[in-house]
């Protein structure tokens, strides 16, 4: 059985499924440009595996590095997506510090310079 989606909170606003600072520019060109190096990853290296014609004892192992290395790579994208997204969120908390600190209180008016009669 299915459970219910909810229309609506209980402020009477619409529900979303995801935030939207989720969908911010910076995030997806970090989520493209991992996507395009998963794709050249998964495909790129496979398919172009068998041109790599280094054999130890007859054994091909030009599609098992192939394959290895890509695991290598998937590893590092999510340790870039990691690292980036942390430093987001940094970035994120330092500007919502910033815009909910108070204005500084100006600087109060020099008092006016008086006049000595005997001068």
């Amino acid at each position: 059985m299915r459970a219910a989606i909810p229309d609506a909170d209980d402020d009477g606003q619409e529900a979303r499924p995801f935030p939207p600072d989720l969908h911010d520019v910076r995030h997806l060109w970090l989520k493209a440009g991992l996507l395009v190096l998963w794709a050249l990853a998964s495909f790129g290296a496979c398919f172009f595996a068998r041109d790599l014609t280094l054999a130890l004892d007859g054994w091909e192992l030009g599609y098992w590095m192939a394959a290895q290395g890509a695991v290598l790579i998937f590893i590092a994208i999510v340790l870039v997506y990691a690292r980036a997204m942390s430093y987001f969120e940094r970035q994120d908390a330092v500007a919502a510090a910033a815009a909910a600190a108070p204005a500084p209180a100006p600087a109060p008016a020099p008092a006016p310079a008086t006049r000595r009669a005997d001068a």
